[in-house]
């Protein structure tokens, strides 16, 4: 089957200027590529940074990374996916957020690949740079080498399947370091996709109480839905009223985990307030430079307070957030997190509403 010539990408020139669209040539997929053509492509919080200006990010350039696509084209040595299961044009994947050039020190010393060096991220890369597709707001997408691919099962829809290699599995990641032991007690800061995930993912791990806190009403009331056993209004509550307000909830000390994930630097000096001695804290909101708070460290040390921080996620944390999906569909309402569907050319107001939380999670359907 011959490829098209090419695919309307959505290429924003610089920083908060308007988005154009734009036809670029597509070639055949080299050794290790795959051409994807994209289905769904979701609005992660960190491509509104980008946008904003708030993280470096090269332009002109092609935004997103949650993406599904069905395989238009295998390049030479790419058969299998992750897990083993033969791939074939037509499939619908999934595959890791980032790529790395090879199993560097991080890799194969750390296990750590996700920090290796010269990785690199769908959606933060040039748009002149070779293949050129590489982001969810165009047509298409060449999955590159070093990358890790799930084939995406028939019962599952593309609402449901997209978040699944960013927002799922970083939730995943931030459940585990979050060390919960079941009949723990969980705070979740922030109830967007992450936060309901994360807050599903923990109830399903055996957490006896899990409270989520959020400013915007629809979103408490998904925390319901989600696995929450409480979920708490932060608005007119001084500090102090909202701490204690946390740990009588989570009797007779507080809560073991606090997982912050509302990207506001404010609320990490609350969350250590909140723990009891030995919890956790964990941090994988604050995804923008410049996210300074104040934290009185004689605190973590008097409280034996383990402060954990979750940037990208391992690979198996991708499988898992894809078997979880299957196994939960039918407990939670995944597919209605995504609220909001928008074409290619209103991706600028995707982009708004997103960051203006109209909606959980916006969708482009190139």
């Amino acid at each position: 089957m011959s490829l098209p010539v090419d695919g309307l990408v959505a290429v924003y020139p610089a920083p908060k200027e308007a988005f154009q669209l734009h036809r670029l040539p597509l070639r055949e997929p080299r050794r290790g590529e795959v051409l994807v053509r994209v289905r769904m492509c979701t609005i992660c919080r960190s491509d509104i940074h980008s946008y904003l200006g708030h993280r470096p990010n090269p332009t002109p350039g092609v935004l997103g990374h949650e993406i599904i696509g069905s395989i238009v084209a295998l390049g030479e040595g790419v058969e299998r996916d992750m897990r083993g299961d033969r791939l074939a044009v037509g499939d619908r994947i999934t595959w890791s957020e980032f790529f790395v050039p090879d199993e560097g020190f991080h890799a194969q010393v750390l296990d750590l690949p996700q920090k290796s060096v010269g990785l690199g991220k769908y959606g933060h890369l040039s748009v002149d740079q070779d293949p050129n597709h590489h982001g969810g707001f165009g047509q298409f997408c060449y999955v590159l080498p070093r990358s890790w691919i799930l084939r995406v099962p028939a019962e599952l829809s593309d609402a449901e399947a997209t978040p699944v290699n960013c927002g799922v599995a970083t939730a995943v990641c931030l459940v585990e370091q979050a060390a919960i032991r079941p009949g723990g007690a969980v705070v979740i800061q922030g109830l967007g996709l992450l936060g309901l995930y994360a807050a599903a993912i923990a109830k399903t791990r055996g957490a006896g109480r899990v409270i989520g806190i959020d400013g915007v009403a629809a979103r408490r009331a998904m925390g319901e839905r989600f696995g929450c056993d409480a979920v708490i209004d932060p608005a007119g509550l001084s500090d102090d009223g909202l701490i204690a307000r946390v740990r009588a909830q989570c009797p007779p000390v507080g809560p073991d985990a606090v997982i912050e994930i509302c990207g506001d630097p404010s609320v990490v000096p609350q969350g250590l307030a909140m723990l009891r001695e030995g919890g956790v804290c964990v941090i994988g909101g604050l995804v923008s430079p410049g996210a300074w708070a104040s934290i009185d460290l004689n605190q973590v040390l008097r409280k034996l307070i383990t402060l954990r921080g979750v940037h990208n996620y391992h690979p198996r944390h991708l499988l898992e957030a894809l078997d979880f999906v299957v196994a939960q569909r039918n407990r939670y309402p995944f597919g209605e997190m995504v609220d909001g569907r928008y074409r290619l050319d209103q991706v600028g107001e995707a982009i708004r509403d997103a960051d203006e939380r109209r909606v959980i999670r916006a969708a482009i359907l190139p």
